[in-house]
């Protein structure tokens, strides 16, 4: 496990500690032929901290130097208006996590799930989120949706692989399972009965892989992390904090 004084950190003026943006990672029980792969910390720790030291140095957010870790059922969810979910391949929700997840949706959250690839990736958090929103189906975003332009405009979709894919000469995270002959990436959303987008689905991408590794490789950094990772990521808390 990584050190946080291994990370960039800096202090937030005592006056408005509870004013702050905090980056909340949720943890949830998976079973998967991965392991650390089809886990909640995926690219945990080292990804949210990379991801708030870039928040609290590109915009305009004061955000909190550390991070958190919430299971869905924790009243303290509630404090927090933008969430976190990664290698949700296997994920699954208990009932009483279910309920917590819409209510926390409903009454002003936002989500943003990473790490999803191929059909079977796909078809489990169909699963799970049916059972959060029973009534409600996924609609997909095109290029020309806002949250794609808000502060970085992107030119294309968004798609990140893991470093590990990419310096084996891949763009699609094959280890994932069959791509259906669908490799491409894709956006999900769910929204609110006032048409409030309340969770984002980033399908066959793995964001948060740019966040955690950009240290590692200059040329994944500038390929992924610079390029996509970082600006998308930004987009989508920006859209989050303000619609």
């Amino acid at each position: 496990m990584p050190s946080r004084s291994d990370f960039p950190s800096w202090e937030v003026d005592s006056e408005f500690k509870e004013d702050v943006f905090t980056f909340v990672r949720v943890e949830y029980d998976s079973v998967g032929p991965f392991g650390w792969w089809d886990r909640w910390d995926n690219d945990y720790p080292d990804g949210d901290w990379n991801f708030s030291y870039r928040l609290q140095n590109l915009t305009s957010l004061r955000v909190a130097s550390d991070s958190k870790v919430l299971r869905l059922t924790d009243p303290e969810l509630f404090d927090y208006p933008f969430i976190y979910m990664a290698g949700v391949q296997t994920m699954t929700l208990s009932q009483s996590e279910q309920v917590a997840f819409r209510r926390y949706l409903l009454n002003g959250g936002f989500v943003m799930v990473d790490d999803v690839w191929g059909v079977d990736g796909w078809k489990n958090v169909l699963h799970e989120m049916r059972g959060v929103f029973p009534d409600r189906e996924p609609l997909e975003l095109t290029l020309k949706h806002p949250i794609f332009h808000l502060v970085y405009d992107l030119s294309a979709l968004p798609q990140v692989v893991d470093i590990k894919t990419w310096r084996d000469g891949y763009d699609y995270e094959f280890m994932h399972g069959d791509s259906g002959g669908d490799q491409a990436p894709h956006f999900w959303t769910y929204h609110d009965d006032r048409g409030r987008m309340v969770a984002l689905v980033c399908h066959n991408n793995d964001i948060g892989d740019g966040w955690e590794r950009e240290g590692e490789d200059r040329a994944y950094f500038h390929q992924f992390s610079e390029k996509w990772s970082y600006p998308f990521g930004i987009n989508v808390v920006t859209y989050a904090m303000t619609h």
